[in-house]
């Protein structure tokens, strides 16, 4: 996508000598990969998503292509904040955990399912925006990440649910990606740690029989955007992501690795 986010997050910097020095180097580095999926056929492959805000931002920027590429995202993020309303749906996921990995080990980190297959944890409400993610998702307004608390390669993903609250707020919790602060700390952003995940647009609630009749009727019609990897998906059903485990292998480095010895190092 446009963020370069995949370049940022295996070169830690948006440089083309940078990437080509790792192709002459050989660094090959397994990377997670995403599946996106309704219950009838499979819709693409990808590393990270956003459902409400960001997709909606990405939507009305597709719509002015005409305009030159930074004042297209300026307004288009300008515009989607002006209009910013919620998205009512319900998430299903399956939850998982990762240990911390033990200092006197050097094997791979274990990770313990909670539960079997079959139990999913459900919520429901009004959500601003939605972010499955199985990579940090480095970018330059992001230096720590979109999703920090993930890797490149641990078999998880980031569910990342921002609820309604006021714009003021939310402008908060934006700003904080571009700091070192942690941009999930409010009360209004739920992080959970996942394998799979299902995003199901809902009917607005509060209305009468004739009217959910009607939109019944008109729904199927509708479609969602999705922003995936900075392109923009549209969809009207269920919406099925779930994370493949080092299904590929790219150029690069694992940057986590590097910032552990860069603090290594200046221990020394």
């Amino acid at each position: 996508g446009t963020t370069n986010i995949l370049a940022h997050t295996l070169c830690g910097i948006k440089h083309a000598v940078t990437a080509a020095l790792h192709i002459v180097m050989g660094h090959i580095q397994p990377v997670d990969v995403c599946t996106f999926s309704t219950p009838s056929k499979l819709l693409r492959f990808g590393f990270s998503a956003m459902f409400g805000f960001g997709a909606r931002t990405l939507a009305v920027a597709e719509k002015h292509r005409w305009m030159p590429s930074n004042q297209r995202k300026d307004f288009a993020f300008i515009k989607t904040l002006a209009d910013l309303k919620p998205e009512e749906c319900e998430l299903s996921f399956l939850s998982l955990q990762i240990p911390q990995e033990d200092s006197h080990e050097s094997d791979k980190i274990t990770m313990l399912y909670l539960g079997s297959k079959d139990q999913w944890h459900k919520i429901q409400g009004h959500f601003l925006n939605v972010s499955i993610m199985a990579i940090p998702c480095l970018c330059s307004v992001a230096p720590r990440g979109l999703a920090p608390n993930t890797r490149l390669n641990n078999g998880s993903m980031a569910l990342i649910v921002v609820q309604n609250t006021s714009r003021t707020e939310f402008i908060k919790h934006l700003k904080r990606y571009a700091s070192v602060k942690n941009q999930f700390n409010f009360p209004f952003v739920e992080t959970y740690t996942v394998q799979e995940v299902k995003v199901q647009p809902r009917l607005k609630s509060g209305l009468d029989a004739k009217e959910n009749m009607y939109l019944n009727a008109t729904s199927a019609g509708r479609n969602y955007p999705w922003n995936i990897d900075g392109d923009l998906m549209e969809e009207s059903s269920e919406v099925h992501v779930r994370v493949h485990p080092q299904l590929i292998n790219l150029y690069g480095v694992n940057t986590d690795d590097l910032e552990s010895s860069k603090a290594t190092c200046s221990c020394i």
